[in-house]
């Protein structure tokens, strides 16, 4: 249990969205996908994810790693099928967000969620890094508890709001965490993917690779940070962490550019260049084929309706 509390210690947690959305009509998105996590309480109707089309019952919680890509479907019956890139245009016509207020009053299917961000040291996605799948959380009173008080808090006019909801934020992520560990899920990918949180030499590469995201990050480089040879280094970044550095790499480049084109106004290609990319088309190119849609659409999506 002291590994766990010094890896929440280690958590950067950052709250990025609240919404509640009623649902217009059916839709299955075939390649749902997100940077942040993302985790979804269903009030009424029904939601069905992943491959194996599994049902989330009204009041249960579902919980998606960021990161994770997956088949999602929204409301009861058939619906349309889209893919990730056709529903960020056409949005609108299968979902609309309502105030908290209005909660208890609406009939239309309808679900709640939050996003957030959760990282070791600032620099490694915690979730996505342990290799968990997307994952159903039974009724939980306190986590929805948390849930709702966020919701409600982010439209709050009252001092001390945003307090609040960062202060919450931090207790979902743990009570996320406890829950994982009571009944004892994913205990062999905890289990291998959580001690390399404990390693300084990969610690230091993780700190380096985020703070030069825009400069040479090869495997020379990344093995003087560690102090081992560049033939190990690759070996022994995967053996820790189960990839190799240079597709880490490309996730927080491409993470980062993610951020950028959601609260910045530079261009594509002055993203693509920051996050260590000097051939612009080479960037975009990378970008569609890790996130399903190209760099100028995933800014579209954020200045469309923000649901």
């Amino acid at each position: 249990m002291e590994d766990y509390n010094k890896i929440i210690e280690s958590l950067g947690v950052k709250f990025k969205k609240a919404k509640n959305i009623k649902i217009l009509q059916p839709l299955s998105i075939s390649n749902f996908y997100d940077v942040d996590n993302t985790i979804i309480i269903l009030n009424k109707g029904e939601i069905r994810f992943g491959e194996n089309n599994e049902k989330v019952k009204e009041g249960q919680i579902l919980f998606v790693p960021g990161g994770r890509m997956m088949p999602i479907h929204y409301g009861q019956g058939k619906g349309d099928s889209l893919t990730n890139d056709d529903f960020i245009t056409r949005k609108g016509d299968y979902f609309k967000s309502f105030h908290y207020s209005e909660l208890e009053d609406t009939v239309s299917e309808n679900y709640s969620y939050i996003t957030f961000e959760a990282k070791v040291f600032d620099s490694v996605n915690f979730f996505n890094s342990l290799d968990i799948p997307p994952f159903i959380i039974e009724k939980s009173d306190r986590i929805t508890q948390i849930m709702r008080t966020m919701l409600k808090e982010n439209v709050s006019e009252l001092a001390g709001s945003e307090r609040v909801v960062k202060i919450n934020t931090e207790y979902l992520v743990v009570e996320v965490v406890r829950y994982i560990i009571k009944n004892r899920l994913f205990v062999e990918q905890l289990a291998t993917n959580s001690t390399y949180f404990k390693d300084p030499r990969l610690i230091d590469i993780f700190s380096y690779i985020k703070e030069n995201l825009s400069g040479d990050l090869s495997n020379k480089i990344l093995a003087n940070v560690a102090n081992v040879s560049e033939d190990y280094v690759g070996q022994y970044f995967k053996m820790l962490t189960g990839i190799n550095p240079q597709d880490y790499i490309e996730y927080q480049r491409m993470e980062k550019a993610v951020n950028l084109l959601r609260t910045t106004k530079k261009s594509i290609r002055e993203i693509g260049k920051e996050v260590g990319y000097k051939d612009t088309a080479y960037f975009c190119r990378r970008f569609k084929m890790m996130f399903g849609i190209p760099a100028g659409k995933m800014r579209r999506r954020e200045s469309l309706m923000n649901i």
